[in-house]
């Protein structure tokens, strides 16, 4: 099984999308919530270059925003 993180912050909507996402297809993930934890928050840019959320790592692989083919592909939904 992936091992899944969603880096997102709770004023996000489309972080709640993409957790919900998760929830639905029965993926277990962790939440971090980088508007809290500064050093979660730099390592996610330090990893994707981006400052945007949600960023969803799929083992090896960062997803910027909530790209569903893309997340579906990773987690072979």
């Amino acid at each position: 099984m992936a091992k899944v993180k969603v880096f997102s912050t709770q004023s996000c909507p489309w972080c709640t999308r993409v957790k919900d996402f998760l929830k639905e297809n029965k993926v277990e993930f962790e939440d971090i919530n980088v508007g809290s934890d500064r050093k979660a928050a730099m390592e996610m840019v330090s990893m994707s270059g981006q400052q945007g959320v949600p960023q969803i790592q799929i083992d090896n692989t960062i997803i910027v925003g909530f790209n569903e083919p893309a997340i579906r592909k990773e987690l072979n939904l």
